[in-house]
């Protein structure tokens, strides 16, 4: 005690070596409390600390002096500054904000197209009513120029309206191409910091005995928790070091060593942005559908189930109205007496072959059947020689086949040139750029096919009731087979037509079709549809015998309104879907699956919002500081401190009443 002691007894030194003691107690208690004050008021300061744990001072008992009475105890000791964290209660609030971030971004994409679809003035069921709409004007007044040019103006609005939304959901791809960029940066930042974190944490513990650095921890805890927001994780311990893993098992983090990903362009699609793995010196793509939670998982999701299939929807609308309005009106006629041409140009499918293709074997697709047509892409791989497979994306289906062309869904795929090595692949999308091909090739009112090219009669003078309809023909008429006219007699005798022209006739009748060579007489049957040379007509009624009929070019069609009425009549018929669907509810149908989505996933927002809630409730009243409680352990600290002061004030009174019993 820096103080000169006078010669003493035995039994007072020991006193004074218990006094000794008493002052060393009550010295501890006094550290001990001072780093009870240091740590309840770190818990204070960092109370809004994002990913801080609460800490807590563990106290030990120091080891006891043995004297003859038993064992004295030499005061307290703090073993640790623990943190409170639980690990099972962090992964529930990491897997619940990666669900949650999910689910959040893809709502929020799904939006988009949602509200674009259902505006009831600009979308697209608008403009297919106003179209419709002025053909069958067209069919009421055919020989009106003003009824003509409407009809345009609104096909020319039709196709524009196809266009924008082909151009705004082309935006929102490059968007989503964007937001994967971003993503993939912050999440190679966050597993850099996490690598570097895993390297100072292991500095600063210096092995498994060491006492933990807290703060480290929490930070290194609160970055796996901001990487869940961006992807889903998998935390896997070893020893000091956080191992992170993404996908199907990918390692993002291992120890101190950070692997990175990368946004690269698809081999298939040069405008569609995907993700790679970097390890060990080799990149590799992985699969999309293995990258789930999270922004990232949200945005590729969103991808691959709602948008792709919305530009195809779009597309397949805008490929079966032009491709089916074309056929009925090059069978039309026009104001100049000319057969009618295409009136809507037509989108082509897109065939991209993969970048990695070794081989120099070039594809090509086309659209048979509109009617049979997917909203889905496919995917062409050759596997060795007779053996290729075509997978419809969608779903996976795969048709396998030895030899090309083949026809897949109303779309044929065939070799254009070229030999293909095993493994080359071919991605086609056959109605992804319907909608942005769709354009209205007639700008002249006249060229408006609206007549029918064929025109019947029968003959004033006949003696009897028999009527014929009037004509019409069906793809691959040529105006030229029916000049001169036709003109058919009934013979009452034989119960037979002749005079047709010298090809094959077919007589249908219930269903039944029966063919005639050509130059045979006909038997009659009433009301039977008759077809040559791909024009039909029916004749009906008691003809007399003699009884003629003619049918020839259509050599005045200014008012005729034959064919416009078969183009409005498109507007109902079943022509998609494996007719199924026409036009207005196919486009319902799309319509109606985007908004059932953006339902399901608000709803299912909100729950997931409920649980990561939930979650994060769960784990604050464990780890998570109580400005009460806090208080309340600080009173305690500060009595405790001054409990050990009043010890150590109390040896000391001790002490120096025993020096002076020895002075005397």
């Amino acid at each position: 005690f820096g103080r000169s002691l006078p010669k003493i007894s035995l039994s007072r030194r020991r006193k004074l070596i218990i006094m000794a003691n008493i002052l060393s107690i009550g010295k501890s208690g006094l550290q001990a409390a001072q780093l009870g004050v240091a740590t309840t008021g770190h818990n204070i300061t960092n109370a809004s600390t994002p990913g801080y744990s609460r800490q807590v001072m563990v106290q030990g008992a120091q080891i006891a002096n043995g004297i003859s009475a038993g064992f004295v105890g030499s005061g307290t000791e703090v073993l640790a500054i623990r943190r409170v964290f639980n690990d099972f209660l962090a992964t529930q609030v990491t897997n619940a904000q990666s669900s949650e971030n999910a689910l959040g971004n893809y709502l929020t994409q799904v939006n988009q197209i949602n509200n674009m679809l259902a505006d009831p003035t600009t979308g697209l069921s608008p403009a297919l009513q106003d179209f419709f709409n002025g053909v069958q004007n067209l069919a009421s007044n055919p020989g009106s120029n003003a009824t003509r040019q409407s009809m345009l103006s609104s096909a020319d609005t039709l196709a524009n309206q196809f266009q924008s939304m082909s151009s705004q959901l082309s935006d929102m791809s490059a968007n989503v191409n964007a937001q994967i960029r971003d993503s993939v940066t912050t999440i190679n930042s966050y597993a850099s910091q996490l690598a570097t974190l895993n390297n100072a944490i292991a500095r600063a513990q210096g092995g498994n005995d060491a006492k933990p650095a807290n703060d480290l921890l929490d930070q290194r805890d609160q970055l796996v928790s901001d990487l869940s927001k961006e992807i889903k994780v998998s935390v896997v311990k070893q020893g000091d070091d956080y191992n992170i893993f993404i996908g199907n098992g990918q390692p993002l983090v291992v120890g101190g060593t950070p692997y990175s990903l990368a946004a690269t362009q698809s081999p298939t699609d040069i405008s569609r942005t995907t993700i790679s793995y970097q390890g060990n010196g080799t990149t590799f793509p992985l699969a999309e559908n293995s990258l789930q939670g999270g922004k990232l998982g949200g945005l590729l999701e969103f991808r691959s189930s709602t948008l792709d299939t919305a530009q195809n929807a779009i597309g397949r609308i805008a490929i079966g109205l032009a491709t089916t309005f074309n056929a009925q009106h090059v069978l039309g006629q026009d104001q100049n007496g000319a057969m009618g041409g295409q009136f809507f140009s037509v989108g082509t499918p897109v065939v991209s072959p993969a970048t990695t293709n070794g081989g120099t074997m070039q594809m090509s697709a086309s659209i048979s059947n509109v009617n049979a047509l997917t909203t889905s892409n496919y995917q062409v791989k050759y596997i060795g020689p007779g053996n290729y497979q075509v997978m419809r994306v969608s779903d996976g289906a795969i048709t396998t086949t030895a030899t090309m062309p083949v026809t897949i869904d109303g779309v044929d795929f065939s070799i254009v040139s070229g030999a293909a090595n095993p493994g080359d692949t071919f991605l086609v999308k056959p109605t992804a750029g319907g909608a942005a091909g769709m354009n209205v090739l007639v700008q002249d009112t006249a060229k408006i096919a609206a007549a029918a090219p064929v025109r019947t009669n029968a003959t004033a003078t006949n003696a009897g009731s028999g009527k014929i309809s009037a004509g019409s023909v069906s793809a691959g008429y040529a105006p030229a087979s029916m000049s001169p006219a036709a003109t058919m007699t009934y013979n009452a005798g034989a119960n037979q037509l002749t005079g047709f022209p010298l090809v094959p006739v077919t007589v249908t009748n219930g269903g039944v079709s029966t063919t005639y060579a050509a130059g045979a007489p006909v038997p009659y049957t009433d009301g039977a549809t008759i077809s040559f040379s791909n024009v039909s007509f029916t004749i009906g009624g008691a003809p007399a015998n003699g009884d003629t009929f003619t049918i020839g070019q259509n050599t005045n069609g200014l008012g005729d309104n034959r064919n416009a009425l078969l183009l409005a009549g498109l507007q109902t018929a079943t022509t998609l879907g494996n007719g199924t669907m026409n036009f207005q509810s196919a486009f319902g149908q799309f319509v109606n699956t985007v908004g059932n989505k953006a339902h399901e996933l608000s709803v299912t927002k909100s729950a997931a919002e409920k649980l990561t809630s939930d979650a994060i409730e769960a784990q604050q009243a464990d780890s998570g500081v109580n400005l009460d409680e806090e208080a309340a352990n600080l009173m305690r600290y500060q009595q405790a401190y001054q409990a050990a002061g009043k010890v150590m004030q109390t040896a000391s009174t001790l002490f120096d009443t025993l020096l002076s019993i020895g002075n005397h």
